[in-house]
């Protein structure tokens, strides 16, 4: 009714009905001030109850029975309890200058206040519909992995920042430009206290441009002691889940000023790397005698090799009239040679190997502990539990398989090969 008629006729008419009544002078205009405020406030009473049974109970039945999560999503964030606040806010300027006709500065002041309530209100529903858009987005399948988090924490500090200025304008009456202006003499100031945020913000952005990371990628960041998968990006810091199920949170600009390494290349190929050794005893190492080679000729895996490998030597040795009897001379197949073709061989074979991708079976540069024979696959699993069955189930033949070759893994003395030695000496002696 206040913001239809004219507040000039309004307020006449109020005049005139309470004059009527023989009220006159300042006690005319502080009752008919305190009956347009009870009007007032039992009007804005009404309207903030309509506003809440249709928005929070009519809204929410129908939310709840629609198929869309949009609406779901913003019941549970309370989106609509907010915009109930405000409804009635709206109405509250023009009742305050009806009410406070005769007072023009405390009308302002209120209006003041409404205005700072209104904005007030206005920043909470933003921020519960920003809520509201990223449960939602974060459901998508295809958005799962992206850093949804940060992206909408810096749309909520840029709103932040937009009505906290509009805030200061209200309240001191001052242009929103003026504001900006002023800033500028604080940037020093500003960018030392949020300069977390700024990195952290820059950081979001640089790994979301280059798509360094995303939510479930499995990470290690030995720096922070971190090894396990991405559950959460934000603007400030990335959590990680570690494999022991502890939490670590790492500033998002570590990410791009510290190194780390991201597995998901691994988890998207086709087979997952193994790269592990067997040290082989430097004095197993050994010429093959004519015996040893037909004991080994019956392995079927080997078996053509022996054969064909012989048959070039023996051609080669003949051609070049090597003497033989001493075992040296010439060429001549080494245990440890037949034993890293096997090893090759038996890979190859293996159908846990994905053999499309690299296969090496290489002998490394002797060591203080023996000769290195390394192996470097690619298993076609990249389940974690599974790649490890499939390691220790080639680790554990290639191991039984050694002696097989008249070859000897090395291995530190322990305590009993010491006590053994002693006994050893004491009986020879």
């Amino acid at each position: 009714m206040i913001g239809i008629l004219d507040r000039d006729v309004f307020i006449s008419w109020w005049n005139e009905l309470l004059g009527s009544w023989g009220l006159s002078g300042d006690f005319l205009i502080y009752t008919r001030t305190f009956i347009i405020l009870v009007l007032a406030f039992l009007i804005s009473w009404a309207v903030w109850i309509l506003s809440k049974l249709i928005l929070t109970q009519i809204v929410h039945s129908i939310a709840f029975k629609s198929k869309t999560m949009w609406d779901d999503y913003l019941v549970k964030n309370k989106f609509f309890a907010a915009l109930a606040h405000l409804v009635p806010m709206l109405f509250m300027e023009p009742m305050i200058q009806t009410t406070l006709y005769s007072f023009p500065n405390l009308a302002e002041f209120f209006i003041r206040l409404i205005d700072l309530a209104i904005i007030l209100v206005a920043l909470i529903t933003i921020l519960r519909f920003f809520n509201t858009a990223r449960d939602v987005l974060i459901e998508k399948p295809a958005l799962q992995d992206k850093p949804i988090e940060s992206y909408f924490q810096l749309g909520k500090i840029v709103v932040f920042c937009i009505l906290i200025v509009l805030m200061i304008s209200v309240a001191f009456a001052i242009k929103p430009l003026v504001i900006l202006t002023s800033m500028g003499a604080l940037t020093a100031i500003i960018i030392l206290v949020f300069k977390d945020t700024i990195l952290g913000f820059v950081g979001s952005i640089q790994l979301a441009a280059n798509d360094m990371i995303r939510i479930g990628d499995w990470v290690t960041m030995e720096k922070y002691g971190a090894d396990g998968d991405v559950i959460e990006i934000n603007l400030a810091t990335v959590k990680i889940q570690n494999f022991d199920k502890t939490i670590t949170t790492i500033p998002t600009y570590s990410f791009i000023s510290d190194s780390f390494k991201n597995w998901r290349g691994m988890l998207d190929s086709d087979g997952r790397r193994v790269m592990r050794g067997i040290h082989i005893k430097i004095q197993s190492v050994k010429f093959c005698t004519p015996e040893l080679l037909d004991k080994l000729g019956e392995i079927e895996l080997i078996r053509t090799y022996i054969e064909e490998k012989q048959k070039e030597i023996n051609h080669y040795n003949d051609t070049h009239v090597t003497n033989k009897s001493v075992l040296m001379n010439g060429r001549n197949q080494t245990n440890l040679g037949v034993f890293r073709y096997y090893v090759e061989q038996y890979l190859l074979n293996n159908k846990e190997i994905n053999n499309e991708m690299t296969l090496l079976v290489r002998q490394l540069e002797p060591t203080e502990k023996g000769v290195p024979i390394q192996l470097y696959a690619f298993t076609n699993t990249q389940e974690w539990a599974n790649y490890e069955a499939v390691m220790a189930d080639i680790f554990d033949h290639l191991l039984a398989a050694v002696s097989y070759f008249q070859l000897e893994v090395f291995e530190a003395p322990a305590g009993s090969d010491m006590r053994q030695m002693a006994t050893m000496a004491k009986q020879a002696k």
